[in-house]
């Protein structure tokens, strides 16, 4: 997944820190990623779910809002208020540059702040919430006890996660003034709520409030047993996942490619990081995701590597008999092919060269619907073995393997 770094100018003109996560080939939609309170950017939540969402051809622009990360700017001096400007600004930024986001995402408090910003970007289409309070006073929850140090001295320095902040009387004022269920009712955007039911720092009766605010179209996820954070990557996989099928409604799907003239065009396999061994397949504008079973240490997100040479001989097979059959005038309604993989003795072979050990063995079982005689069946099995991929299976095949500039 490639990933452009660069800055762009803030609501209050301080210079924000972003990560543009882009696709194999054209992007179908972009989408805007807005972090919790007081996370940044490269969080494992952030990061995972852009990273997973790229496999689905929709690039993520996530940034630093003011004062957090690597972006410029006091964060005693930001408020909800001004980290919805600087979403609007990171829109602002994408549509100059790019294109305009049409989906917006928001994690835990950034969930509200795309819920309040979604009004002021026309572009966005689809709008997803994380773990997000329906109030964004809720926050205040996680600093309660300095609450009177911060009204009495107008700033006081509180503990999140570990790291100090310094939170100011505004913010607290500008929190208490939001009526962010009044955006929702007349948010006039697709929305899409996820929520984990043991969610122990924004509870459950969160998501119900927002979503029974909200007109439709509406969904609710439940998250299960993530955690507040999304720490775990199936998590973070999973929503992606989620995210990319149902925002495919929404947005408009990708420019097709042109077709190649010259030849076959390169298949690109890539890492998803979103779990231990899931891949993203790119092949021109078809995109696919491969795994392992649960078995051997996937997640079971997508077909095996066997899996995907027996489909290829399968949808070889079937498109190579159905061309003869098309071109033969053949009473040839539907082909079916059902192939499986194993390895055997080669001692049980009689035909195979190898006399030693096991080999690998493919079974390819061919059912014909249509009233075909006995000898048009006979001859369209005699094709199948004609398919240019059951050639290039069974003569010697050379592979060049290189590293990459």
């Amino acid at each position: 997944m490639p990933t452009e770094r660069f800055q762009f100018d803030g609501a209050a003109g301080d210079r924000l820190s972003a990560a543009l996560d882009l696709p194999d080939g054209a992007p179908r939609a972009y989408a805007l990623f807005a972090h919790c309170f007081s996370c940044g950017k490269d969080t494992h939540a952030a990061r995972r779910i852009a990273m997973a969402l790229t496999a689905h051809g929709i690039a993520v622009l996530r940034f630093d809002f003011t004062g957090l990360g690597s972006s410029e700017g006091d964060f005693a001096n930001t408020t909800f208020s001004s980290n919805v400007a600087d979403l609007v600004r990171a829109a602002d930024h994408l549509r100059e540059t790019r294109q305009a986001p049409s989906i917006l995402i928001g994690h835990s408090l950034g969930g509200a702040a795309v819920l309040v910003a979604a009004g002021d970007i026309p572009d966005a289409k689809a709008v997803v919430t994380i773990a997000a309070p329906s109030d964004p006073a809720h926050v205040t929850a996680m600093f309660k006890d300095s609450l009177e140090a911060i009204r009495r001295d107008g700033t006081a320095e509180v503990s999140l996660a570990g790291r100090p902040f310094r939170i100011s009387s505004s913010f607290l004022d500008d929190v208490a003034e939001q009526r962010l269920l009044d955006k929702v009712k007349h948010l006039h955007k697709a929305l899409l709520v996820m929520h984990s039911p043991v969610d122990d720092t924004v509870g459950i009766d969160n998501a119900t409030h927002i979503f029974v605010a909200a007109k439709h179209p509406k969904s609710f996820i439940s998250l299960d047993h993530a955690d507040h954070l999304i720490s775990s990557k199936q998590d973070a996989a999973y929503i992606a996942e989620v995210i990319a099928s149902w925002a495919g409604r929404y947005v408009a799907p990708a420019a097709a490619e042109p077709a190649a003239t010259d030849g076959p065009r390169d298949v690109v396999v890539r890492e998803t990081c979103s779990s231990k061994l899931q891949q993203s397949i790119a092949l021109g504008p078809h995109r696919l995701t491969a795994d392992e079973p649960v078995s051997v240490g996937g997640q079971d997100t997508g077909p095996g590597p066997y899996d995907l040479l027996l489909a290829a001989l399968g949808a070889c097979t079937s498109m190579t008999m159905r061309l003869y059959a098309d071109r033969k005038f053949l009473p040839l309604d539907r082909i079916t092919v059902t192939l499986r993989h194993s390895k055997i003795h080669a001692e049980d072979c009689a035909e195979c060269e190898t006399k030693v050990g096991l080999i690998d063995q493919l079974e390819r079982e061919i059912h014909l619907d249509g009233a075909l005689d006995d000898e048009q069946r006979k001859k369209l099995m005699e094709i199948a073995d004609k398919c240019p991929v059951h050639r290039t299976l069974t003569s010697e095949i050379r592979i060049v393997t290189r590293v990459a500039e």
